[in-house]
């Protein structure tokens, strides 16, 4: 009897081991969600998906000006919905979240309630990417880099905070992108972190003669800030983030450069 059964398992292994070999072969897909400091052009999301390896499917779908609760009253979240419903090409799909720059006071249907809104959206969406099929990792939202004096105000503290406290809860992958950045921008100092941005600031200009115009017609106005990142920023940023998802991860590891 017992030699029947120990046949009865070396066949059922022969016949599944062509669908685990199958499955091995299948590309492992990332899917980004989040605002402008993750987004295309003002972000690091472009950058991250090129450190990715060829034949590893990279979807940034971060926008600008999106909250933990806009995104989804947008129904951009419907998008993260509709791929992972059609995952069986992949192996795996990591569905990347963070937010919390315009979750923050003061912006009109941006802004959520910090203790009850945003920990509730940001558990949602972990959830829901589990629920179908996708690997949810929570990121803590990327510092801004204004200092007051020597020091780096961190102003985005409360928001990753409450971002540590859902990955917990919920068990779920935390890459803590709030600590790291802040830490980075802190030991570099203002100066040296004001080259991050899309922009260089504008040096003082010399007084201008009575009524005379400040800014010359056609002239665009400066995009620097310390919030938003350029090539320098986004390159540093995401090699960051990449790094923490192979400590974290270490099924994505081969997938990187």
């Amino acid at each position: 009897m017992n030699r029947r059964l120990a046949c009865i398992a070396i066949l059922s292994c022969l016949l599944t081991m062509p669908a685990r070999a199958a499955a091995a072969d299948l590309p492992i897909r990332v899917i980004l969600v989040g605002d402008s400091t993750m987004a295309t052009r003002s972000g690091y999301g472009d950058a991250l998906c090129a450190l990715f390896k060829p034949g590893t499917r990279c979807i940034n779908l971060a926008r600008g000006g999106r909250s933990s609760g806009s995104f989804r009253a947008e129904g951009r979240w419907d998008e993260v919905q509709a791929l992972l419903k059609d995952g069986a090409s992949f192996r795996a799909t990591y569905v990347l979240v963070q937010f919390g720059h315009n979750d923050q006071p003061g912006k009109p249907g941006r802004s959520t309630d910090l203790v009850t809104g945003f920990p509730s959206n940001m558990a949602r969406y972990a959830s829901e990417a589990t629920q179908w099929g996708g690997v949810p990792v929570l990121l803590t939202p990327l510092t801004r880099r204004s200092f007051r004096g020597p020091n780096l105000k961190d102003d985005l503290a409360p928001w990753a905070d409450a971002t540590r406290k859902v990955a917990r809860a919920l068990k779920v992958p935390l890459l803590d992108l709030n600590a790291l950045s802040a830490a980075a921008v802190q030991q570099m100092g203002e100066q040296e972190a004001d080259t991050l941005a899309m922009e260089p600031p504008r040096e003082a200009a010399a007084p201008l003669p009575a009524g005379a115009s400040a800014e010359p017609q056609g002239t665009p106005k400066s995009t620097f800030d310390r919030t938003h990142v350029g090539p320098k920023g986004a390159s540093l940023f995401a090699a960051m983030v990449a790094g923490e998802l192979a400590r974290l991860i270490p099924a994505l590891a081969p997938s990187l450069k």
